[in-house]
């Protein structure tokens, strides 16, 4: 059984590398998305991922390899599906994914992804933070 899912898992990643199997997605899609991994990786969060804390570094990480999978598959067509599908909860567990930024509360990542985006898209006030922190 493990060997089949490394060998699931292997040509799902080689085909996430070939060229054009995103190109279903837009360009603002994958610069929308591509800015929530920055924002993940470049915050002093802390990730909160089946029980363990991981450092924002680690959990951009883990993201970009849960949407290089999705989007193999043909599953993330906006930024919204790619928080939704990729960035909410666990794939194996279902538990969710939480952030805990500078000391502070726990905050759902699927919460703290859509404000950044929606920052990002430009929908709140202009000169507020990229991402939260």
């Amino acid at each position: 059984m493990k060997n089949r899912y490394a060998v699931l898992l292997a040509v799902i990643t080689w085909l996430a590398l070939l060229p054009g199997v995103m190109a279903a997605q837009s360009t603002t899609t994958r610069a929308e998305i591509t800015h929530l991994l920055d924002a993940v990786e470049s915050s002093s969060c802390e990730f909160l991922r089946n029980g363990r804390w991981y450092d924002a570094r680690q959990a951009a990480t883990h993201l970009r390899n849960k949407y290089q999978l999705l989007s193999a598959a043909g599953q993330i067509d906006t930024a919204e599906d790619f928080i939704a599908k990729a960035a909410s909860k666990s794939s194996f567990s279902g538990q969710p994914y939480g952030l805990r930024c500078a000391g502070g509360a726990l905050v759902a990542s699927a919460q703290w992804l859509t404000a950044v985006l929606a920052r990002y898209r430009g929908a709140l006030a202009p000169g507020e933070a990229t991402h939260p922190t």
